[in-house]
């Protein structure tokens, strides 16, 4: 079988719609840098733009299936991804808008032990879940997502691409995005502004 370096994006496409992660792979090293300079034309922030990128392909890869029927993954790709683009902004401004209202009916009252008990438990199964995932993709989380390390930081530091920080932040975000989902019935983002807040 040959190398799928060699195959066309159409053909790439039928083998990832049939589950073929080395296809999956493949598809994100042509594609992502493409869909991260789109994101960053809407969302004006890397930081943005590389976690609106993970939602893509971790879309792409939950609908698999439906690649089956489409006949250019560029076009469905593009689609996807000012989709997305256009969500995060909107969630942006919905966010903006509740903190907003949020901040403005806290009291003096504020339970803080509640919070912190709520964010060591989010902490607590991020940490359990992580625990699942290999020993480098943990070891990359910990660097950009606690550390606040760019990709490219955590690459130098580490000493391998660029490419291969994405390639385990995005399995590292699709693993917890669906178990956040699924065990605490919030989106990931809700979850790791709570956490992560500084």
């Amino acid at each position: 079988m040959p190398s799928v370096q060699s195959l066309s994006d159409f053909e790439l496409q039928q083998l990832l719609a049939c589950g073929d992660k080395a296809a999956y792979n493949e598809l994100y090293a042509r594609h992502s840098v493409p869909v991260s300079r789109l994101m960053q034309k809407y969302l004006h922030s890397a930081a943005l733009s590389e976690d609106a990128t993970q939602d893509v392909f971790i879309k792409i890869w939950n609908k698999r299936e439906q690649l089956k029927d489409i006949q250019s993954f560029k076009a469905y790709l593009f689609t996807m991804s000012r989709n997305q683009a256009l969500d995060n902004l909107k969630n942006a401004f919905r966010m903006e808008t509740a903190i907003s209202q949020i901040s403005a009916s806290i009291t003096e009252h504020r339970n803080t032990v509640e919070d912190d008990r709520l964010t060591k438990e989010y902490l607590l199964f991020i940490e359990n879940t992580l625990a699942a995932l290999p020993q480098r993709s943990r070891e990359i989380f910990a660097l950009c997502r606690e550390q606040g390390k760019t990709y490219d930081e955590a690459a130098n530091e580490l000493g391998i691409s660029r490419n291969a920080i994405k390639n385990h932040m995005v399995l590292t975000m699709k693993v917890l995005s669906s178990k956040v989902e699924s065990e605490l019935g919030i989106s990931l983002s809700v979850l790791l502004a709570i956490v992560f807040k500084h």
